[in-house]
């Protein structure tokens, strides 16, 4: 039989054992960062700042921007769904390799007034592959085979100069712009109509215009106030300016 001292100090070993077994394990200190959403993180740090977009027609501009909304609602947007509704795809998208065919062009000529030869050489050589074998446009050939596509307009041929964007402007039915942007519009559009003029005649030409309008609004994803923010001009003037700084960047 176990004698008394060695009893007790058997009750004790078990009872610091039990402790034991019965205490959780110490906390590791994590040092975990809290997450930031600060704007430094998330935008690029060339973004232009959001506050800072020269707007002195705002109220003018916002007038513009709910006439577009109105505008898209109940005259584009249904001549879109009944345009995509009535004409087969593979004719449309015959429709819009050929409108695309001219913008190469008007990329190709301000590809050679910002002295850029490389763009200039790659939109010379999808014209040429696409108004030939493409059958005047209307299949895009030159993408199949691989060629870049760069996007030039007068807007940027100003901006690589130097001129600066100057005040944000709502164009009527156009959309966002700028007034550089809105002044280049003219040149571009000059050189597309004496382009057509050669090709087209008056009829065909006015029919061209309207097609080229419901193309291109039936490949602009934007709708008006579906963004979900309540501050979707002011987005959307910081998302086309930011846009329009990088175009003359690249």
């Amino acid at each position: 039989m176990m004698d008394q001292p060695s009893a007790r100090a058997a009750i004790i070993c078990l009872a610091l054992s039990l402790a034991a077994c019965g205490s959780s394990p110490p906390a590791k200190h994590q040092d975990y960062p809290e997450p930031v959403f600060a704007a430094q993180r998330i935008v690029p740090a060339n973004a232009v700042d959001i506050q800072k977009v020269y707007d002195p027609w705002e109220g003018m501009n916002k007038r513009i921007y709910n006439f577009n909304y109105y505008f898209d609602r109940w005259v584009f947007l249904p001549v879109v769904r009944g345009w995509e509704a009535a004409v087969p795809r593979p004719a449309r998208v015959g429709v819009h390799n050929f409108f695309e065919n001219f913008r190469d062009v008007r990329t190709m000529a301000n590809s050679l007034l910002q002295a850029s030869p490389g763009k200039f050489f790659q939109s010379t050589g999808r014209v040429l592959v696409n108004s030939t074998i493409g059958l005047f446009g209307l299949i895009d050939v030159a993408s199949s085979m691989g060629m870049p596509k760069p996007d030039e307009d007068f807007g940027q041929t100003l901006g690589h100069w130097g001129v600066g964007t100057g005040p944000y402007l709502v164009l009527p039915l156009l959309g966002p712009s700028n007034l550089r942007d809105g002044v280049g519009l003219v040149p571009d559009f000059m050189l597309q109509d004496y382009i057509q003029n050669d090709l087209l005649a008056q009829p065909v030409r006015a029919t061209a215009f309207l097609f080229d309008s419901i193309d291109t609004r039936a490949h602009t994803t934007f709708r008006y106030y579906e963004t979900g923010s309540a501050f979707e001009y002011q987005t959307v003037r910081w998302l086309y300016t930011t846009k329009r700084e990088l175009d003359v960047e690249k």
